[in-house]
């Protein structure tokens, strides 16, 4: 067929039909290789890790917690293909019900959650916990994003802003109460993300920029000095412990958060430029609370050096260089900011949990995506996985497609 001659009704029902089926076939074939192969090497390196932290912390099983990781992956992974294959395009149109799932399983958490370590974050099964906040994530970014969308033509208002910073501080309310503060700024970064990709105007950011610092300022300074304490005095000193680590160092109560720091500091500068092996001593004699889950990058600095961190440092650049690409792909709005929520989510929790690590930035409880262990925490992480990877197969369908397509 010429490219000016006109399109037949069979030709036009033709091209219908390979349109609609184009995506079932690219979601079988087109899965985004770089992608895929980060995610498996970020998955070894934490069984890796996990291996040799916890091999000591349940007699007579050395691999307890490296085997259930393995398993953890597995069910994330099968999550992330079957993802891939679903057109994220319909989570728009349910977008209210994923909302009051997010909003439920929060609230289940908050009522029926068992407390560890003062926090309800979780709700134990007999072979897993269910910690809503880490699910939440992936939720929050389905449901906001379509907010966002079906206010695309009202972006320039003020009134959109407002509706979706709302939606996002509700559920980052729940979390903050479990308490949660590091899922809770999770929720924030990815609400103020996906405004940013979606172009909402300067002014409205800088708006919420600045109620921003003038609530923490509020609870930080204002509220204390006329005896109005909001946040208790441990959870004060946990977060401005960065600021002066050194000040305690002798003491190790949980609520001395310069602790942790310190130790953690230490096992990263005693791995050197190749890790400390079989010597290691931070993390074996137990110096550095949570090194499997919030630590757990103090373990790759002591075990396995400059050279180990470099190397998980740079899977995470890939990681997030990919997800930036693939926004850029996006065929519609939807995906876009649906990748913007996901790239979001990956940027804030890896630098702050590195930078807690390092001591540049005040504990919050944010987890090591991928490396930290977690049933929750590798599940939700891999399920953003798996949207990336849908909105990367219809990029790809929709570019095949045009160019059959003649012009």
């Amino acid at each position: 067929m010429s490219p000016l001659s006109p399109i037949t009704a069979p030709e036009a029902e033709r091209r219908a039909q390979a349109a609609a089926q184009e995506p079932r076939r690219g979601s079988r074939l087109l899965l985004d290789p770089v992608l895929t192969l980060t995610v498996l090497a970020l998955g070894i390196c934490s069984v890796a890790v996990l291996g040799w932290v916890t091999s000591e912390a349940v007699p007579g099983q050395p691999h307890y917690y490296s085997e259930r990781q393995i398993v953890y992956l597995a069910i994330g992974l099968i999550g992330m293909v079957v993802l891939a294959r679903i057109d994220y395009a319909r989570l728009r149109h349910y977008k209210v019900a994923i909302y009051t799932a997010l909003i439920l399983s929060l609230l289940a958490v908050l009522g029926a959650g068992s407390s560890a370590n003062g926090s309800v974050r979780a709700i134990s099964f007999p072979l897993f916990s269910f910690q809503g906040s880490e699910i939440g994530k992936v939720l929050l970014i389905a449901a906001l994003a379509a907010l966002v969308v079906d206010r695309s033509r009202q972006l320039h208002e003020r009134e959109t802003t407002a509706r979706v910073m709302l939606a996002a501080l509700l559920p980052t309310m729940i979390v903050i109460a479990q308490p949660d503060l590091g899922s809770g700024l999770v929720y924030v970064a990815i609400a103020l993300t996906l405004l940013f990709v979606a172009g909402v105007p300067w002014s409205n950011l800088a708006g919420l920029l600045a109620l921003g610092g003038a609530a923490i300022a509020l609870v930080l300074v204002a509220a204390p000095a006329v005896g109005v304490q909001v946040l208790k005095p441990y959870e004060v000193e946990r977060f401005t412990a960065f600021l002066h680590p050194t000040d305690n160092p002798e003491h190790k109560a949980a609520y001395k958060a310069s602790y942790q720091q310190l130790e953690s500091t230490i096992a990263i500068g005693s791995g050197q430029r190749t890790g400390s092996g079989a010597n290691s001593t931070q993390i074996k004699g137990e110096f550095v609370p949570e090194d499997s889950t919030d630590f757990v990058f103090a373990a790759v600095g002591e075990r396995y050096g400059f050279v180990g961190a470099a190397l998980v440092l740079s899977l995470y650049a890939l990681l997030i260089w990919r997800t930036l690409r693939i926004l850029t792909l996006a065929k519609d709005l939807f995906g876009a900011l649906v990748a913007g929520g996901v790239v979001a989510m990956l940027m804030f929790q890896v630098f702050v949990n590195v930078g807690v690590a390092v001591d540049i930035m005040p504990v919050t409880g944010v987890t090591l995506p991928l490396m930290s262990y977690g049933g929750s925490s590798v599940i939700a992480t891999l399920l953003a996985v798996g949207l990336l990877q849908s909105i990367y197969v219809r990029a790809r369908a929709a570019e095949a497609l045009k160019g059959r397509v003649p012009r």
